[in-house]
């Protein structure tokens, strides 16, 4: 047994040891993926079968957002918002105010960071999560059961932006930055009013003003059946905003089924995160979702923005407003500092830190 840990390890450091990441393995022409890569079976459940989508197509609502400013029609968009944050916490947006043409864009220039020449992007490789520009592959590598088959340019986007944006994508991920802060504000607007809130009630608690990106590379792999694109998780902030292409491969889970988010050209996907579930005592769901790998010869690619917390070490429980003798509060209240070091301290696929957090029911 020792010696089966030994070679894990060492493979592990093999791998992480390069810089140059899964693009890196499938650059070296591999047919068959490394032992570090393979899942166990009970992570794969439901991987390459019909996922529940095929059935019920309504799972996964898109919502139309070009009646936001209207007071006519705000309410039923809030609505719909707020159902799909109780029911499923994902939804799909469209007519949201961006161009396809910026998506195309920053896509692109996502796509061109990751395969320009390894010796532009090695010097980017590191472990350290505290960096402001970051290429890692797997977060959880020293923790997980199991490697993912993906990398990541990781980029602290607010509260600024870095200097050194690298000059291939810099342009394109200072406008994504724009465009992404404006969708961010209105859908927590709205969010905030499904609640019964005010609607700037996040936007003055500096919600907005923490934004993480992780512009995901999902290269050709060549046994999709035996590993993952990401590993099955929540998101540790307060609100995901996800620009994926056309190809497909997330899914989410709902009930006791994996259910496909199917790209909607022109859309952006939204899911609500653990931190925006422990505020909204426990009526807004933290969504559990997953992504394949990538059985295309052609690059999956997506950009996630994670909103969280400017003020990390402020405490963040459930809204006051939201308390009452018949729901008392869910959630005791947490740093976010103290979250985000539980989050990355363990595997994605492992138990979900809010449990941690979670007050005894009193009946």
């Amino acid at each position: 047994m020792n010696t089966e840990l030994f070679d894990r390890a060492q493979e592990i450091k093999k791998f992480d040891d390069s810089k140059l990441g899964v693009k890196g393995l499938v650059d070296s022409g591999i047919t068959s993926i490394p032992q570090i890569f393979v899942h166990p079976p009970e992570t794969l459940s439901g991987i390459g079968s019909k996922s529940t989508t095929e059935h019920k197509p309504d799972i996964i609502p898109i919502i139309d957002l070009s009646g936001a400013d209207s007071d006519l029609l705000r309410p039923t968009i809030v609505e719909k918002i707020a159902h799909a944050s109780r029911d499923v916490g994902l939804f799909q947006v469209v007519n949201h105010g961006v161009g396809v043409e910026v998506f195309d864009r920053v896509l692109g220039a996502i796509r061109a960071f990751h395969e320009q020449p390894a010796e532009m992007k090695t010097p980017l490789y590191r472990r350290d999560l505290n960096g402001d520009i970051i290429l890692i592959s797997n977060v959880d590598l020293l923790y997980s059961k199991a490697a993912s088959w993906r990398d990541t340019l990781r980029l602290k986007l607010a509260p600024n932006l870095p200097e050194k944006l690298p000059d291939i994508c810099r342009n394109e991920i200072v406008e994504w930055n724009q465009h992404v802060a404006q969708v961010g504000e209105l859908v927590m607007g709205l969010l905030c009013e499904g609640l019964g809130l005010e609607t700037d009630r996040m936007k003055e608690m500096s919600l907005l003003e923490g934004r993480l990106m992780a512009g995901q590379y999902y290269p050709f792999c060549p046994q999709p059946n035996l590993t993952m694109g990401v590993a099955a998780h929540t998101d540790f902030g307060v609100l995901t905003v996800l620009l994926q292409d056309q190809t497909g491969g997330l899914q989410i889970k709902y009930g006791e089924d994996w259910v496909d988010v199917k790209p909607v050209p022109g859309a952006l996907v939204i899911n609500v995160a653990d931190m925006l579930q422990i505020m909204s005592n426990d009526e807004y769901k933290s969504v559990e979702h997953r992504v394949s790998a990538n059985s295309s010869r052609k690059p999956r690619i997506s950009i996630a923005v994670f909103f969280e917390p400017s003020k990390k070490d402020n405490l963040y429980g459930p809204f006051p407003e939201l308390i009452s003798l018949e729901k008392p509060a869910r959630f005791r209240s947490v740093k976010f500092s103290e979250h985000v070091q539980r989050f990355f301290a363990k595997e994605l696929g492992g138990q979900s830190v809010m449990d941690s957090y979670r007050l005894p029911s009193k009946k």
